[in-house]
Parts: C-alpha cells; structure tokens; sequence
C-alpha cells in the first residue's frame, strides 16, 4: 500500500493528502504541548479523544447550519476533511478571564466577562503567535473587511453553539480558539470553520467546582489530562462509561 502524502505537521495534527481531490486526511497525535511547545509530552489516548470530541462539536455546527471543514471520522484517530486556504489568524472568543487576559489586563481569572471578547493571534510559532489588532490584519492583507465581519460572525455563532452544549452537561466554556479557512467555488469564496474544537483548543471548567477539563491539566501539572478530556467525553455522550481511550496502535512485522 503506497504511503500517504504529508501535506503539513504540527504540534498535534499532521495533514496528509485525502483520497478525493479537494480533501485531506487529518490524523490526531497524542503530543501534548504548551507554552509554545517548552513544554511538551506524549499522553496515550489524547489523540483519539480529541478525534472524536472534535467530530461531535464539528457535526453538531454543521447541523446548525455553520461551515465547517469536517466530512467524516475514518477512524479512531483521522478524519476527512475538506482542503481549504487556512487564514493565518488565531481566533479567540473569551467568557471568562484566564490565562493571557488575566495576565495582560490583571483581572482574576474566572470573572465573568461583560460580554464574549474576541481576539486575533497571528499564526506564527517562531515568533509565539502575537496577538494583533484589526489594524494589523488589515494593514498585512490577512483578510478583507468583509473577512473580519464574517469571521466574527462564525466566532459568535459557535460561542453560542458551544456555550449551550457545554452548559447542557455542567460546563463553562471559558474561552476557546479557532482557525478559519477559505474555500472556493469558481470566483466565489467563503469562510468555514477549520482546524478543531476540543480540549486542546478549549478552556473548560466544572460549573460547581471549577476543575479543569483542559489542556490547562497539562500547562499546570493538575493531574491526568486523558482522564480529564475523558470526563469531557462521557458526559457529552461519546465515551461510554469505563471506555479506555485507545493508545497508538501497535505494528507487528
């Protein structure tokens, strides 16, 4: 069977090339990083977790009504998406300060927020993902104004999305990030939602006990992080109760 093509790798996705034109194959790793990537390791089972948290909340937008990249899980560890011109902009929708914020504006972390707060980092690991203004996106030629209206349209409308979702089963979306891709039809183009939604991207916290359900378990050694993406999963319905998250497969020669 020939090997696949790499088409991109990061800190925890690699892209290969999909089998339809138009598509690419979006494979989960287990690494998990932090403080861009000083801090890393390989926890078992996060990939999966991530693969399937992920295609609920990418199937739950799409069921809305929302854009996204998602096609379909292939299996427990890579899904099928659709290519697509990823806009170099990190998108950050907060609810709760945490974090940068905290640190930045000196607000405790966990007060709630007058209203969701959006804001953009430039997709740049070498220079730590800067957090840039609208002037700055439209200055450098990021994306159009008429971008910005629909990108912040998208943000909003999975804050909604997830915010309910979340709440549903006793948990606060603090914040969240996204990427936004283009995609083409002929001249037309449009903005979907890409990348993915899941713990790693997500700030989640216990409603009655502010735990933390995210990658914040890895950045500030709380514990086990499988165990926390894990209690994430069962209570959204995913995971069945006393379901292990299946580790890397192993290859027999």
């Amino acid at each position: 069977m020939p090997r696949r093509k790499k088409i991109y790798e990061g800190k925890a996705k690699t892209l290969f090339e999909g089998p339809e034109p138009g598509t690419l194959v979006q494979y989960f790793k287990d690494d998990a990083t932090a403080f861009n990537a000083e801090k890393r390791d390989v926890i078992e089972g996060k990939g999966v977790l991530n693969n399937i948290l992920s295609e609920y909340f990418m199937q739950g937008l799409g069921d809305i009504g929302v854009p996204t990249h998602f096609i379909r899980r292939l299996n427990m560890r890579e899904q099928l998406v659709r290519a697509c011109e990823i806009i170099p902009l990190e998108i950050i929708v907060r609810n709760y300060a945490a974090g940068s914020i905290s640190k930045r504006l000196g607000i405790d972390e966990g007060t709630r927020l007058p209203r969701p707060i959006i804001e953009y980092c430039y997709k740049d690991d070498a220079l730590g993902d800067p957090l840039v203004s609208e002037e700055h996106i439209a200055a450098f030629g990021w994306a159009s104004s008429q971008d910005m209206d629909d990108i912040v349209s998208l943000a909003l409308r999975v804050n909604d999305f997830m915010s309910g979702v979340m709440r549903a089963v006793g948990i606060r979306l603090v914040d969240f990030k996204i990427e936004i891709g283009r995609v083409y039809d002929g001249d037309f183009q449009r903005l979907i939602v890409a990348d993915e939604i899941s713990p790693d991207s997500c700030r989640l916290w216990d409603m009655e006990t502010d735990q933390k359900l995210d990658k914040d378990v890895f950045r500030r050694d709380l514990g086990s992080l499988t165990d926390a993406y894990s209690e994430v999963a069962r209570r959204l319905g995913v995971l069945p109760k006393g379901a292990v998250p299946m580790a890397k497969p192993t290859l027999i020669n």
